[in-house]
């Protein structure tokens, strides 16, 4: 209803748009009613860019999959509303990945499930070279210690650096930002059991 021309209330409703709401819950029996809503960030400002678009998308997805409703997590909210209105003001994909990246890890911090990154999860010693990281040891692997766990992929020194180092990121270029992000969607597909929707629409190598 609040999609109709004459609807009370200010803005309308959709995926990505933020507000404050007033809805009467009625258990998941049925659906609740919505009395009041008050908007304060809309998704169009990102419809001019598909491929930052797609990104957000991606981002909402991972929120939706892996937070319980009711379940409220305040500090990845105001990141996730951080992420999408930065997001709506860059023009490039190595921008937009300079904002994703960050925020999926953040997103897997608040969830309890952030990889090591700082050093090789089995071994503890420091990585100075290329690497690997493994989903199911969640961290970085070193050359020491890879051959145990066959799930692996391989990192090139420059990945390891940016990771290790989040504030390399802003020096990195798109290739090795493109590098992280395959290797982040195929750990949220390992926590998932399935990859998500979206993935597919900003794995697409833009240089």
């Amino acid at each position: 209803g609040s999609k109709r021309p004459k609807s009370p209330f200010d803005g309308t409703i959709e995926v990505l748009s933020s507000g404050e709401i007033v809805f009467t819950d009625f258990n998941g029996e049925k659906l609740g009613t919505l009395t009041e809503f008050q908007q304060q960030f809309l998704s169009i400002k990102l419809s001019s860019n598909l491929f930052n678009l797609n990104c957000c998308q991606f981002a909402a997805e991972l929120v939706n999959l892996l937070t319980d409703e009711y379940d409220p997590h305040p500090e990845l909210f105001d990141s996730f509303l951080q992420f999408l209105q930065n997001t709506a003001s860059r023009n490039v994909p190595r921008e937009t990945f300079l904002q994703l990246i960050p925020f999926q890890l953040s997103l897997l911090k608040e969830i309890g499930l952030m990889p090591v990154l700082n050093m090789c999860v089995n071994c503890n010693t420091s990585i100075q070279h290329r690497a690997y990281f493994s989903s199911s040891a969640n961290g970085l692997i070193c050359l020491d210690c890879e051959n145990s766990f066959p799930d692996k992929i391989s990192l090139s020194k420059s990945a390891v650096d940016c990771l290790s180092q989040l504030a390399m990121l802003a020096q990195a270029p798109e290739k090795v930002l493109l590098e992280i992000e395959k290797i982040l969607v195929c750990h949220f597909t390992e926590i998932l059991q399935k990859p998500p929707k979206m993935a597919k629409h900003i794995l697409v190598d833009k240089m």
